[in-house]
């Protein structure tokens, strides 16, 4: 059962924007420019080449029907070498510049990725965990990655390739109409039905490819969580059902791939029929114009070459506009990121404490998810004294691990406030917060770093026998045994390393920091008894200058405090030290009672 102090459940994202037609995902894609601007000088040498790349390639058919007519016509071989020479040379120049515009194009779109990457990253991190909590990682990482990397596509391919396609279009019709306006009049009608597919095609697809891509992202998820849950998926025998789930995500977004396709392949069905009809009309009128001696071969030859010329940027359209709507609908996901607004955020005139007590108020505290009317918190009146260790107990889902969140600003409370040497956490300068203020979770979190670098996350200038000291006080000097000590990699999550062993690590990063407010959230649930001792004995002496709030889910811990505040339907019940409490609350006893029975079933299953 769901605790009531957890918050709600992910979203899978998976249903589409409500504002996910073609307007939004399009006008995401264009504030992309912000990150384009530093790269202008770029973008004008990348389409000053192109144009120059253009007018080669449009003149060159110019150059043969002129050839046709000349030296072919009268039979000059000098003048027919002379041609072919500036045929070659016009040739060369314009591959000089088509690989000048690729290499240009490549860069500057890789540059534009690389530094959007880095501001999604960097967003995260701003982010407030009831974000994260509230999407689901695979979710987050595919718009990491994926949908920038789609955006990437389209900046270094589509988006060249269409304007350069608009380009060449407008530089060809002004070379048609001056062959012949009649037939070039004809070419210009031909682009309509284009036109009307294409507008039908951005209609239908971007809701699809909105559709695919979150789609995606939950099998992102899906793939994240059974690797992160193998051992409960092995231990149950559950294999096959996981395997079942996630085959029809896959089988799901298979079909709407597919629906994804169709629409594209009728698109470019009319792109292709139409330019070849186009083509195949004016080579028939362009004959007869011949026989009536109204256009020369060599025109004709012209024309029909400048007219293949509008058949690639024809043929191309339906693969550009399926790059522009990806693009489109991958940037709308990437700005739901971009756009979303911190909930904890550095105060504009931010306080800095000069020489931090560790004094921490609970006043009048109330606590409500935004999903969730019901207050977590309500009315919670504490104070922990400097150098004071205070446990907090509590049955599951009174609220004390979002109490525990508070202090650092993990969360900000919905009421009341929390104060550190009697000013506003919320004041305080959030940096230097969240190095006097120190968390240990009860679920560790290790990185793919090595020991050393785990351990000095809080506090990178640590010295060796800082941290040594702490693995002391943790009771993780396992880790000097491990093949290359301090220096071994602990592998994704830390799972090549116990529960117990993940925990005294997180124990020690959290004491390596030297806080001046620790709190620890039952950070010894996964150690023997005999561990837990040492820790315990180990932690009160270090925890005699600092203040701690300690929250308790076995009776053994409670050894640790000086008092202990009964946590009971989101507010106080009791304050007091442990025998004071036994003797006089019997909430506190049934709390306790709770944890005796709680640590006996766990003994008899191990």
């Amino acid at each position: 059962m769901t605790s009531s102090s957890e918050p709600p459940s992910k979203a899978s994202d998976s249903e589409p924007n409500p504002d996910s037609g073609a307007s939004r995902p399009l006008r995401q894609l264009w504030r992309i420019k912000s990150y384009c601007y530093p790269y202008r000088y770029r973008f004008v040498g990348l389409w000053s080449i192109a144009l120059v790349s253009i007018v080669l390639a449009s003149v060159i058919p110019r150059l043969i029907g002129f050839a046709i007519d000349g030296p072919i016509a009268s039979g000059d071989g000098e003048g027919l070498l002379r041609w072919g020479a500036l045929l070659l040379a016009v040739g060369i120049l314009e591959a000089v510049t088509v690989w000048g515009r690729r290499h240009l194009q490549t860069i500057t779109a890789m540059a534009v990725e690389a530094d959007m990457r880095s501001a999604v990253y960097h967003k995260l991190q701003t982010l407030h965990t009831g974000f994260h909590d509230r999407h689901m990682g695979g979710q987050l990482l595919s718009r990491a990655t994926t949908d920038l990397a789609m955006v990437r596509r389209f900046f270094a391919g589509g988006l060249v390739f269409f304007l350069h396609g608009v380009l060449m279009t407008l530089f060809v019709f002004v070379q048609l109409f001056l062959i012949d306006w009649r037939l070039a009049l004809f070419s210009a009608v031909s682009l309509v039905p284009v036109y009307l597919a294409g507008r039908r095609f951005f209609r239908d697809y971007i809701p699809k490819a909105r559709q695919l891509q979150n789609k995606l992202g939950d099998i992102a998820s899906a793939a994240e969580e059974s690797a992160q849950g193998l051992r409960a998926i092995k231990a149950m025998g559950r294999g096959p059902h996981m395997a079942g789930r996630f085959d029809r995500e896959v089988e799901e977004a298979r079909r709407i791939a597919l629906s994804k396709e169709d629409v594209a392949a009728r698109s470019w069905s009319v792109f292709d029929g139409v330019g070849t009809a186009a083509v195949g009309f004016v080579l028939v009128v362009g004959v007869l114009l011949v026989t009536r001696g109204e256009m020369t071969v060599g025109e004709l030859t012209a024309y029909m070459l400048l007219q293949m010329m509008l058949l690639w940027p024809m043929e191309a359209l339906g693969w550009v506009l399926a790059h522009l709507n990806e693009a489109a609908t991958a940037s709308d996901r990437v700005y739901d990121i971009l756009d979303a607004e911190p909930a904890i955020t550095q105060p504009e005139s931010p306080v800095v404490l000069q020489r931090p007590r560790g004094r921490l108020v609970f006043e009048n505290v109330g606590f409500t998810y935004p999903e969730n009317p019901r207050a977590i918190l309500r009315d919670v009146d504490l104070e922990l004294r400097p150098g004071e260790t205070l446990a907090l107990a509590g049955k599951t889902g009174s609220g004390k691990t979002t109490l525990a969140h508070l202090p650092s600003r993990l969360a900000d409370p919905t009421a009341g406030r929390v104060t550190l040497d009697g000013t506003d956490v919320r004041d305080l300068d959030l940096t230097q917060l969240r190095s006097v203020v120190a968390t240990a979770f009860e679920e560790p979190t290790l990185f793919s770093m090595s020991v050393r670098e785990n351990l000095a996350l809080g506090r990178p200038d640590a010295s060796d026998e800082d941290v040594r000291e702490a693995l002391r006080v943790a009771q993780a000097e396992f880790v000097l045994d491990l093949p290359y000590g301090l220096d071994t990699r602990v592998g994704e999550q830390g799972l090549s390393l116990s529960g117990g062993q993940r925990q005294r690590l997180a124990l020690a990063r959290a004491v390596l920091v030297r806080p001046t407010v620790l709190i620890l959230d039952d950070p010894l649930s996964a150690l023997d008894v005999h561990t837990e001792e040492l820790v315990e004995r180990a932690l009160a002496t270090v925890l005699t200058e600092t203040t701690a709030l300690v929250v308790v889910h076995r009776p053994s811990t409670v050894a640790l405090a000086d008092r202990v505040a009964l946590l009971d339907g989101g507010t106080i019940a009791a304050v007091g030290t442990h025998a004071e409490l036994m003797a006089t609350c019997p909430r506190y006893v049934d709390v306790l009672s709770a944890g005796d029975a709680e640590d006996e079933r766990e003994e008899v299953s191990a």
